[in-house]
């Protein structure tokens, strides 16, 4: 008995150990953005100075919200694009070039990205050469961010594709359901928590990625990652800490809400199931 308790302690001990690894840094964050010093870990104070400097930084606010818009529409496109590579790569177990398609997927996976920034640099100034479009800036920042998180969303809404019973779809279609409504009331429904966590991950992919805009950007298309790390360069100060907690604030309310509605949504099913049972 004693040794079950203490292997229990241990574990939770881990466990603790781990989210306070994980987490205090951002806690230490958010507490010295209210920090009086300039100095950004020496603390002096409360204030609220940092925010007020944050609102009138018109560079931060700006590169801020490039960032925030393409983030939006990189999660958007690379869902939209993840489902179709995902259903062409489960439900069509043999078509040609198959192999092919889902190593060209899965490669931006494993592949470095300054590789993966600097191949779409080369491409981009050839095409831009040969016919005068697209500029480096807002356009082919997202085109970048859109080939890294094609990747990751096809590999999460697949994993949730293939745990699917084909049997619901197949009834479904002996019932008189044409192709499309098969998939808008059977599987999109029950893949709709994969498509959710797809699209807050290539939102945050996408939001701090610093190397890929590095090499996309151009004159006045730099976006919040690229703004910091320049400054870091000189020496940060606590408005850097301010940006960051508003950020964290930001997402931590995005999940909570998702995190609520995807809950929501799967209880509903379950006592809809539940009801179809009984009867």
């Amino acid at each position: 008995m004693t040794g079950s308790v203490l292997h229990r302690w241990f574990g939770k001990g881990w466990l603790a150990a781990g989210f306070v690894f994980l987490y205090l840094p951002i806690v230490a964050l958010v507490l010295y953005s209210f920090n009086d010093s300039p100095v950004p870990n020496a603390w002096r104070g409360f204030t609220l100075k940092w925010y007020a400097a944050l609102a009138a930084d018109d560079e931060m606010i700006t590169a801020f919200a490039l960032s925030m818009r393409i983030a939006f529409f990189t999660a958007c496109s690379s869902v939209l694009l993840g489902t179709l590579a995902a259903f062409a790569l489960v439900k069509y177990h043999r078509f040609t070039g198959r192999t092919l398609f889902s190593g060209m997927v899965n490669a931006p996976l494993v592949m470095p990205e300054v590789i993966i920034g600097l191949s779409l640099l080369l491409m981009l100034v050839s095409v831009q050469r040969a016919l005068g479009f697209p500029d480096r800036g807002t356009l082919t920042i997202w085109m970048g961010h859109l080939l890294l998180g094609m990747a990751y969303a096809t590999v999460v809404i697949q994993a949730r594709l293939q745990e699917l019973n084909p049997q619901l779809e197949e009834a479904a279609m002996d019932l008189g359901a044409r192709p499309w409504q098969v998939f808008t009331l059977v599987t999109l429904p029950m893949i709709s928590q994969s498509l959710m966590s797809a699209w807050l991950l290539t939102f945050t992919l996408s939001l701090d990625d610093v190397v890929l805009s590095a090499f996309l950007s151009g004159p006045g298309s730099t976006t919040m990652p690229l703004v910091i790390f320049s400054r870091a360069r000189l020496g940060l100060n606590p408005t850097v800490n301010a940006v960051a907690t508003v950020i964290v604030v930001v997402v931590a309310i995005g999940v909570v809400l998702a995190s609520y509605f995807i809950a929501r949504a799967e209880r509903n099913r379950s006592l809809e199931m539940a009801q179809a049972n009984r009867a």
